[in-house]
């Protein structure tokens, strides 16, 4: 037994002790390879499983690494069917490698040969062969690389793709040398995914991975697609590549419902891509309408199902993710990983903070005891109700106000996923509200007077979740969100980490109503912020206020 920060077991859970004066090195060691669960105050809980060993395998890291850093910070015997169960997972990887043969063009090669034979037997994965070309060697058609990288992965024999990427139309984008420069952190984030030809960049919001799709597109110099969530995040993007780089605004494309522009580079969001008419996706030919060099997809952890589809049809083009969190709430990490790429680069949120590039923040969830009658209209309530009912009390209605009093001239939004809801809170704040229906001209002006100080207070709906830069805002209030959605809760989070100008601190609230599924979802919601090490105190509301609030009738 060894005095080392790390306790590792046979479940493969590693339970790491926060205040060893070993602690940082030894998660420095296993961030590559562990996923973290859970981080409370004293002991952070990471699972080692078989993407996160082959996101490793597939960064450049092998199974000797691995056991070394286990062994070495572990307090105790480290269990030997565990570390034989890491050698031998790691060992799947690249045993089959997707490559381009002179004569028959793409091929997948057999490192070992019986894997080639069980894989070949599969009745998912034998249609999107072709020709056997000899014992360890195969033809893949060309289409199904993205498909064929899908079912490999699903099967436990994840594929190395060697078969590289083409250059794509040729285009001059330099990086603006007036005034700013990349960060460590990104420059080592842009050379991550350029060594690897694809993946996705995990940085935290307000970390600049506009700045690192910039930098990637110069190292590209070639036509470039960028998938976006939302128009509005579409027009930041644009402000910033002409701001950032040599690219005027008649190089850059707008694809949206608004306008369809194909440009070298063309910036398009994921609802038109995905919209449908008469049962086909109409807008395909972008992908096919100029010889892309490079593809990104911004907010990589909300690609809608569908454009996974298409993206299986662009291996053959460099890929870039960008997100802040790679958590899907329906489990397609595995897509993430065969379709985009693995994980180039990973900054922890906190280490990112302490650097200085984005602001600190305190997070409180504040309880709210409902009223009598609201209690017994939440009891009696149909099931699929409740939460709805627990979420929009007119309790909260009080204490959103008297948090905002707390906060006297501090920018402040005010973000909930119910519409009756959020309307109620803009009659009661006089604040203007921004939602669905908004037109984005009038998003953008309202952005842009919250920006310059005129407004105090936004209400929000769930469409400022996602790549709108409010760098100015440093108090959010959440009164609902998507019932236990962790990557919500980072983005919402993520609105108020840009560097305030005058360094102070951000402040995030969560208002949720005691004994409800209110309180569950958001325990569940909080999860991601907590691996990344912030702590949520709970208060209650009558003692962060003060009692007997007077009622907004």
């Amino acid at each position: 037994m060894t005095d080392g920060p790390l306790i590792v077991q046979s479940d493969k859970t590693l339970l790491l002790e926060v205040d060893h004066a070993d602690a940082a090195a030894a998660r420095s060691a296993i961030a590559p390879f562990a996923e973290l669960e859970r981080a409370p105050e004293h002991v952070h809980t990471y699972r080692v499983t078989p993407l996160a060993l082959w996101n490793a395998r597939a960064a450049g890291h092998d199974a000797e690494q691995v056991v070394d850093a286990l062994v070495r910070y572990s307090r105790y015997a480290v269990p030997q069917p565990l570390l034989v169960d890491v050698v031998d997972t790691m060992g799947r990887y690249g045993r089959l490698q997707l490559t381009n043969s002179p004569v028959h063009g793409l091929v997948m090669v057999a490192l070992d040969r019986a894997v080639l034979e069980e894989v070949l037997r599969q009745k998912k994965i034998a249609p999107l062969l072709g020709a056997r070309i000899d014992d360890d060697t195969v033809i893949v058609h060309p289409s199904e690389r993205g498909h064929l990288k899908q079912a490999l992965l699903k099967i436990g024999w994840p594929a190395e793709d060697l078969a590289g990427y083409v250059d794509g139309e040729a285009h001059p984008i330099a990086l603006a040398e007036d005034g700013w420069t990349l960060r460590s952190y990104q420059r080592e984030a842009v050379d991550g995914f350029w060594d690897g030809g694809s993946g996705v960049v995990v940085l935290p919001c307000g970390a600049g991975k506009t700045l690192v799709g910039a930098a990637a597109m110069a190292k590209a110099q070639a036509t470039t697609l960028i998938l976006v969530t939302n128009t509005v995040s579409g027009r930041q993007w644009k402000r910033e590549l002409i701001a950032r780089t040599s690219l005027t605004e008649d190089e850059i494309g707008e694809y949206s419902g608004e306008r369809k522009e194909i440009r070298p580079v063309t910036i398009a969001t994921y609802q038109v891509i995905t919209r449908k008419s008469k049962g086909e996706y109409k807008h395909l030919e972008l992908f096919d309408s100029r010889d892309w060099g490079l593809v990104i997809y911004d907010e990589v952890h909300l690609l809608p199902a569908p454009v996974f589809r298409m993206t299986a049809d662009l291996q053959s083009r460099r890929r870039l993710g960008l997100t802040a969190t790679l958590v899907r709430e329906d489990g397609r990490e595995g897509d993430v990983f065969s379709l985009i790429g693995p994980k180039r680069y990973d900054a922890p949120w906190r280490d990112i903070e302490q650097q200085g590039w984005i602001a600190p923040a305190e997070c409180t969830e504040v309880r709210v005891t409902l009223t009598d009658a609201e209690r017994l209209g939440y009891a009696v309530a149909e099931a699929e109700e409740r939460y709805k009912m627990a979420s929009t009390a007119h309790t909260k209605v009080n204490v959103v106000k008297a948090i905002l009093g707390k906060h006297p001239g501090e920018p402040a939004l005010v973000i909930g996923a119910y519409l009756d809801q959020l309307e109620e809170l803009r009659e009661a704040l006089d604040a203007p509200i921004i939602q669905g229906s908004t037109k984005n001209k009038e998003r953008e002006e309202l952005f842009d007077r919250f920006r310059r100080g005129e407004l105090p207070v936004l209400v929000v709906s769930k469409v400022a979740n996602f790549s709108i830069d409010l760098p100015e805002a440093s108090v959010a209030i959440q009164v609902s969100g998507t019932f236990g959605s962790r990557q919500e809760e980072a983005q919402r989070l993520g609105r108020l980490l840009r560097p305030k100008g005058d360094g102070r601190q951000a402040h995030f609230y969560s208002v949720v109503s005691r004994d409800t599924l209110d309180t569950d979802y958001a325990a569940h919601r909080q999860r991601f912020l907590a691996e990344q090490g912030y702590a949520y105190r709970i208060v209650d509301a009558d003692d962060l206020l003060g009692p007997a609030l007077p009622d907004v009738g």
